[in-house]
């Protein structure tokens, strides 16, 4: 079991990443369609690695990005909220949702409730989403979110040679549209 936050939505319990969320973590992975975007499949031993990855950031940083699990079912979805590692561009929350999760709100509903976490808890001025201009669902969730494309642009290596463009928006953003959000 993790300790952390919790963050509570309608559908969603979003916590820290912990052991027991590797098998869902593996397949998400391997999933060639999941991975387009999100810097190729990995296999099983990569996935354990960027896990670990992930949970040791939860411990060296106190945050991350949480892992989302269905409240009817417990069962681990994706992974999704705030991202940091040394190198970036700047506070991003980002996202990944199991293929056959996608397109349900699912990275909606929970990438609200981080950007909430981003800005009120963490006091992050402003907020980041690294997107492939290809990827035109993540496109549409940033937009959905308020963000709005700030143009080209890097991550550190590995990553350094990926194309990708910054949506984002600041907390004065995010606080007044906040209550009118659909």
């Amino acid at each position: 079991m993790s300790s952390g936050p919790y963050l509570v939505t309608e559908r969603l319990i979003l916590r820290p990443t912990s052991a027991e969320d590797f098998d869902g973590w593996a397949a998400f992975h391997a999933d060639a369609e999941t991975m387009r975007f999100l810097g190729g499949t990995q296999s099983r031993a990569e996935s354990w690695r960027s896990l670990c990855t992930m949970a040791g950031a939860w411990t060296i940083r106190g945050y991350a990005m949480f892992s989302l699990i269905r409240r009817d079912t417990g069962e681990w979805i994706g992974r999704i909220g705030p991202w940091y590692p040394d190198g970036w561009p700047a506070h991003e929350v980002g996202w990944g949702v199991r293929r056959e999760y996608a397109g349900q709100g699912y990275a909606l509903e929970a990438a609200r409730a981080s950007m909430d976490y981003a800005f009120d808890v963490l006091g992050c001025d402003k907020v980041i989403h690294i997107i492939d201009p290809d990827n035109s669902a993540s496109i549409a969730l940033a937009e959905r979110l308020g963000s709005v494309n700030q143009g080209p642009t890097q991550m550190p290596p590995p990553f350094d040679t990926f194309r990708v463009d910054a949506y984002g928006q600041s907390k004065a953003e995010w606080t007044a549209r906040r209550p009118a959000q659909s």
